[in-house]
This record gives C-alpha cells, sequence and structure tokens, in this order.
C-alpha cells in the first residue's frame, strides 16, 4: 500500500456537505460523479496530497443509504492507494483478511476499487484503489 488515498465520509445531502466542506477546507470539490453500481453520488476535495469523498445515497436499500440508518452520518470507509490491486487482494486473502471483492471493480474518480470487511480490520471499512489505465 502507497499511501492514504482518500477518506470516505457519508452524508445525507450532497449539496450541503459540499457547501459545509468548501467552507471547511477553503476549496471547492474538483468532481462530483454518480457511481449508479453503487447507489452514491460522489464528490472529491484535494486537501494536500490527501482528499476527501463526500458520498451520498441514491437509494436508501443501496450501502451508503443502509450505512446512514444505521450509524448516521461520518466517516465510511479509509482508501489505500495501491499499484497492483489484483495482487494486493491476493496477499490480503492470504494473510485472513475478509474481502467483500475478490475481484476489483469500477469506482468513482478513475479508479479500480475493492473492499475489505470491517470484521477482519477492527470495524474499519478498507478500500484498495488503483488509477485505471
Amino acid at each position: 500500500m502507497n499511501k492514504i488515498e482518500h477518506l470516505g465520509i457519508a452524508v445525507k445531502d450532497i449539496d450541503a456537505a459540499n457547501d459545509l466542506y468548501e467552507k471547511l477546507l477553503g476549496v471547492a470539490p474538483y468532481k462530483q460523479e454518480e457511481v449508479a453500481s453503487e447507489s452514491v453520488i460522489t464528490s472529491f476535495f484535494k486537501v494536500g496530497e490527501s482528499k476527501i469523498e463526500l458520498l451520498a445515497s441514491t437509494d436508501e436499500a443501496g450501502p451508503i443509504g443502509k450505512f446512514i440508518a444505521k450509524k448516521g452520518e461520518g466517516i465510511h470507509h479509509i482508501a489505500f492507494d495501491v499499484d497492483d490491486i489484483e495482487k494486493e487482494l491476493e496477499r490480503l486473502e492470504k494473510e485472513g483478511f475478509q474481502l467483500i471483492n475478490k475481484v476489483p471493480k469500477s469506482g468513482a474518480d478513475n479508479k479500480l476499487v475493492a473492499f475489505i470487511h470491517p470484521k477482519s480490520t477492527n470495524g474499519v471499512l478498507i478500500e484498495l484503489c488503483q488509477e485505471k489505465k
């Protein structure tokens, strides 16, 4: 793993959250996009070398909708940048981590992504990200 790529924050209202984080960070989001397969709208802020990803559900039955219903708004996941996501998934599975995704999928911000189950990481959802070529 190279670095923390971003922190994912679940929010109820993407527009209100964009306004709040723009005021907090002093910069506007550089990208907003919908990831229909995950029932989510994402918005990204660049902060130094790191990023903040805001996630708002487009469907209460989707992953973010369920998360907010259960835990409320707040930190949803920590994402790590990797060079070879398939190799890293293989390594982590051999180490005994429970994978949510054994095969990377297309995610926001031009990334291949896969998730590690929080049951195997002390309650923290971990995302692996690799830039699409």
